[in-house]
């Protein structure tokens, strides 16, 4: 495969939505966690989609339970928590594993395509892959790299 939008992701309604209907825009592909150390970034996440959107950039979200249980098993708490807490607007989809056998297949193409610093696979939550227009995958942020350092890379890929 040779971008994101050949891949189909879940929504939290159940329903399958193409990544392709995100053809065209840029992206940022995010794992995410409500009771991680990191959760605050939700509320940097936001304010790039808010600052962006116009010029089409789209936040992802996807929940993932992959480290030290940090995620509500019921979606829709987690949907709760992140309306409430942080105002987030932008996409969330169904809770995904994001490494090991049962990992969503758009995130094994992600780390294939950007290597982390000592891993290729995730090692936390809010991993953060910023996706170009025609789909490739251009930058891969740590866990730990707050979502306002992405600014730069966003405003290259936006133009």
């Amino acid at each position: 495969m040779s971008t994101v939008y050949e891949f189909s992701v879940k929504k939290i309604n159940g329903e399958i939505q193409s990544m392709e209907d995100y053809k065209g825009k840029p992206l940022i592909i995010v794992n995410t966690a409500s009771k991680c150390g990191f959760t605050s970034q939700f509320k940097e996440l936001q304010e790039l989609y808010e600052e962006h959107k116009e010029q089409g950039l789209v936040v992802l979200g996807f929940p993932s339970d992959n480290f030290n249980n940090q995620e509500f098993d019921d979606i829709e708490k987690t949907m709760e928590f992140c309306e409430i807490n942080f105002g987030v607007t932008f996409p969330m989809f169904a809770k995904v594993d994001v490494k090991g056998g049962q990992a969503e297949p758009l995130f094994t193409y992600l780390t294939s395509q950007k290597k982390g610093m000592l891993t290729e696979g995730i090692k936390w939550n809010f991993t953060k892959f910023l996706i170009d227009r025609e789909g490739n995958v251009v930058e891969r942020f740590a866990p730990q790299t707050s979502p306002l350092k992405m600014s730069n890379a966003i405003n290259d890929i936006i133009q």
